[in-house]
């Protein structure tokens, strides 16, 4: 009862009289009664300070206890995550630190360790086939109040994600791709997938990478698929060795065609100039046919029979005068004469060949071209 109130009627806190004030109790009268009512301080004058010391020890004990209880280490690699009666505080870094016992909790987390978390299964293919498919996921913690507290079990919640991610991906994807050329592009599809699917839970992870094992497809099936993956393999070297072909061809095929270039621009220039010629030729020509016809004529037919005449074995000449065609066996003529310029050995056979060769010289006429009537007529 406080003082001021009505009805106190003179009395203090500690049950005494106004009258007779002596102060507050003694220490010593207070752990006497204390270590009377525990069954204590019975005796000599000296028990109460006695037992009024031990108390203070052991009290100073347990003190020392609770403050030495608070000192934790924090390892280089981890981060510590304060609670203080189940609230978030802070982060705690490495080192020796100190902790209010029974009031703060600290939970500490590895940041630096690389953890990985695998996944495999048998999953369905875009082209409706079965193939055992195996991932491997390395990731670190970056926030370890997230990894803690904002899923149950992180881990447990990335293993689905990845789950569900592989599935996702193998299933839009055809089995050649998977088994062969695009096993780097699932990984990369199933690593961007995996981070769509865990950001917004927020578990304080992050992704290092993404390891995709060799997929394989089930037993039952093997021998064949192996048979198909050999084709593949065939097929790829059969592409090299075209590639290498069409390598050691092109350089050739370009050649060839700058050669046929080369050649056509020369067939170009020439005939280019020998029609320049032949203009130059006939300008200058004019001049002579309109000075003297007749010769100008009759010298351009010598020269054009002449022309003709220097590519042909056999010559027929009709003649006007008779119904007979004469027939000048030109190729005959030059084998002979050169067989007569040649010197040669005296024999039966050969005096016959030269005695016909004598008859058919002798029956042939002296000059076989046409008349100068002859040749004006057919002008």
């Amino acid at each position: 009862m406080a003082w001021n109130e009505p009805g106190n009627k003179g009395k203090d806190p500690w049950g005494n009289k106004s009258g007779n004030d002596k102060g507050p109790p003694d220490l010593d009268e207070v752990f006497r009664n204390i270590s009377k009512r525990f069954g204590g301080g019975k005796g000599n004058g000296s028990g109460p300070s006695f037992s009024s010391f031990s108390l203070v020890i052991v009290l100073g004990i347990a003190v020392a206890v609770w403050g030495l209880s608070g000192f934790y280490t924090v390892k280089e690699a981890e981060k510590g995550v304060e609670l203080r009666f189940g609230k978030y505080v802070g982060e705690v870094e490495p080192g020796l630190q100190w902790k209010a016992t029974f009031i703060d909790e600290v939970f500490p987390v590895n940041v630096n360790t690389v953890r990985s978390i695998p996944a495999s299964g048998s999953m369905l293919t875009a082209d409706e086939n079965v193939v055992l498919v195996e991932l491997d996921v390395q990731y670190r913690v970056v926030d370890a109040y997230n990894f803690l507290f904002s899923a149950v079990d992180a881990n447990a919640s990335l293993r689905e994600a990845t789950d569900s991610a592989l599935r996702y991906v193998v299933g839009h994807n055809k089995m050649d791709d998977i088994l062969t050329t695009g096993r780097d592009q699932i990984r990369r599809d199933t690593w961007a997938e995996v981070e769509r699917i865990i950001e917004p839970y927020k578990l304080g992870i992050q992704i290092e990478d993404v390891n995709f094992l060799p997929a394989r497809p089930p037993e039952e099936v093997k021998d064949a698929f192996d048979d198909a993956i050999s084709a593949q393999e065939d097929e790829q070297r059969f592409i090299r060795e075209a590639e290498a072909y069409a390598r050691a061809i092109e350089p050739k095929a370009r050649g060839q065609v700058q050669r046929m270039e080369q050649q056509a621009n020369a067939y170009k220039e020439r005939e280019i100039l020998e029609a320049k010629g032949k203009i130059a030729r006939f300008e200058l020509l004019l001049p002579q046919y309109k000075a003297a016809p007749e010769v100008t004529r009759e010298r351009l037919y010598l020269d054009s029979m002449q022309e003709v005449m220097k590519g042909t074995s056999k010559v027929l000449v009709d003649s006007k005068s008779s119904n007979n065609m004469m027939y000048l066996p030109l190729d005959k003529l030059m084998q002979n004469s050169q067989s007569d310029s040649k010197p040669r050995k005296v024999s039966s056979n050969s005096s016959l060949n030269s005695s016909s060769n004598t008859v058919s010289k002798n029956s042939m006429p002296t000059d076989s071209r046409p008349s100068r009537g002859e040749r004006q007529g057919r002008n």
